[in-house]
């Protein structure tokens, strides 16, 4: 089976249910598994759980099929994603813009090739979708 992830941020911010959407989406459409992530950073101190991630999450969309909720903790929001994405071998990645820049600036860093999808595909080849932002 193959599988999507979706990073989010916890309390589920008004762009993290337009990404959450689309991940849904695709994951109905490939018939896909979905991990729904969420990154706890360090520095924060905050301590969320799967079950609030999972109850945040279900009291959006209701129950889905085929998910899994996690949790990780780390210092940067995009390594942890990455890893995520690498440890599940997922098949492709639901992220929103705004993180997409993100990773643009963490990968110009370490190449000379800003294109994440290419990048992804190559290292870890993996598809990345990006949900644009909600007008306001």
């Amino acid at each position: 089976m193959s599988l999507v992830v979706v990073p989010v941020r916890y309390p589920l911010s008004k762009h993290s249910r337009r990404t959450l959407e689309r991940a849904i989406e695709v994951a109905r459409e490939r018939e896909a598994a979905l991990t729904i992530l969420h990154v706890d950073l360090y520095q924060n101190g905050k301590k969320v759980t799967r079950l609030d991630l999972k109850n945040a999450v279900e009291s959006t969309f209701g129950r889905l099929e085929s998910a899994r909720y996690v949790v990780r903790t780390g210092f940067l929001v995009e390594e942890s994603i990455l890893d995520e994405v690498a440890a599940e071998r997922a098949d492709a990645v639901v992220i929103g813009n705004k993180q997409a820049s993100r990773l643009r600036r963490i990968f110009q860093r370490f190449t000379d090739n800003p294109d994440i999808d290419r990048y992804l595909r190559s290292h870890l080849d993996c598809e990345v979708i990006t949900v644009e932002s909600a007008s306001a």
